[in-house]
């Protein structure tokens, strides 16, 4: 199946209130669940656009546009479920501020299609203790490891493979009544070539088929949209300074205007590269020396992944959302394990306390390999 309206990505547009009436109009059948899964997390990245037009009314004190008409562009990929704003039932507005996802249903909660994922229960945790002390030597570390491991150059015709499990907490309301549910621990699958224009994912919950669907452009509108920092490809990556303060200089011009602080969305924006991307060898250090120049960066001594790997985190607080970002490595190797969202600081959505403890995100890198062929996993490739 094609997947043209999942794609959609907020940093390819010129208002982030056009995110709502696009997908309102064109989100075939059945993919609301993808919406708030994805959509909504994408928006995490884009909620405060400096050049937004929207011209509707304002929610809360962070500000909030309406729906806007002219039509988004195409983005390039998916992108994992981040921590998300409101955004119940399709609503005309939403607001700016970064916390659990919101999903509004019917009645019969027919609002959303079931996806292949379970729910259960609010994902918690103990949220340990952060500390400034040792951060410098612990990004030295894993930067360090960083440039010493096994990374294959990507070649033409090959494919990045990432496989990765991982759950999240979002706010259910059901016949005007709120509480909150997760979607349970399962596995994702994504292939991208070098240059972003194919592509592959599975993962049950976006996809209506358990073979997954494609991410190869152009769409059926002929768009191919260009990588940037919030959807990069490969080769996209291989082009990137490699010098840590040039490098985070570029970072915080690209993303002024998104999330919450600036500094934040530097940190989430590095965070999303480590997450589900395949930076260059070179790149990879420079990665870990810009987040240690980042205002606000914190160790935890003990973070637990969604596989259950016990790790180190290098981490930061968002004192707007109370949400602390979390990037999960090995307490002896360095490497990078995966990274979670827990909530520090006591916060109220859609009437729903949301209390420290509570991991709004969580996931876990289980491969990350080149392979010769769309939907080929190392085992295959012998």
């Amino acid at each position: 199946m094609n997947a043209n309206t999942s794609r959609q990505h907020p940093a390819e547009w010129d208002q982030d209130a056009q995110l709502l009436s696009q997908t309102a109009r064109d989100l075939p059948t059945g993919r609301h669940q993808f919406h708030k899964e994805r959509l909504m997390a994408q928006i995490h990245e884009q909620a405060q656009r400096e050049e937004r037009t929207a011209t509707t009314g304002t929610m809360g004190s962070t500000g909030t546009t309406g729906m806007a008409a002219a039509a988004p562009k195409k983005a390039r990929r998916f992108r994992l479920p981040r921590p998300a704003i409101t955004l119940p039932a399709m609503a005309a507005a939403l607001s700016a501020v970064v916390i659990a996802g919101v999903v509004t249903v019917g009645g019969d909660g027919s609002g959303l299609r079931d996806s292949g994922v379970a729910t259960g229960p609010a994902l918690t945790t103990d949220v340990g203790t952060a500390s400034t002390k040792g951060v410098p030597q612990l990004l030295d570390q894993i930067s360090l490891a960083a440039a010493e491991g096994d990374h294959p150059t990507v070649k033409p015709g090959q494919y990045i493979y990432i496989e990765s499990v991982l759950a999240d907490t979002f706010v259910k309301t059901v016949n005007g009544k709120s509480s909150l549910a997760s979607h349970e621990l399962h596995r994702r699958q994504i292939w991208d070539s070098p240059d972003g224009v194919e592509g592959w994912l599975i993962d049950p919950a976006v996809n209506d088929s358990p073979e997954g669907e494609t991410l190869s452009l152009p769409d059926e509108q002929g768009n191919t949209p260009k990588a940037h920092l919030g959807s990069p490809s490969y080769d996209y990556l291989t082009k990137l300074t490699t010098d840590p303060d040039a490098l985070l200089a570029k970072i915080y011009k690209e993303t002024k205007g998104q999330g919450n602080t600036p500094d934040q969305q530097a940190f989430t924006t590095i965070g999303d590269l480590l997450a589900e991307s395949y930076p260059p060898a070179e790149l990879y250090p420079a990665l870990f020396e810009a987040a240690a120049k980042i205002p606000g960066v914190v160790v935890v001594d003990d973070a637990v992944d969604a596989a259950g790997r016990h790790g180190v985190a290098v981490a930061r607080l968002d004192e707007t959302s109370g949400q602390r970002e979390e990037w999960i490595f090995d307490k002896k190797t360095h490497v990078y394990l995966g990274a979670r969202n827990v909530q520090v600081k006591q916060y109220k959505e859609e009437g729903v306390l949301i209390k420290p403890g509570t991991v709004n995100f969580t996931m876990a890198v289980k491969n990350r390999a080149v392979v010769d062929g769309m939907k080929q996993t190392p085992s295959q490739a012998g």
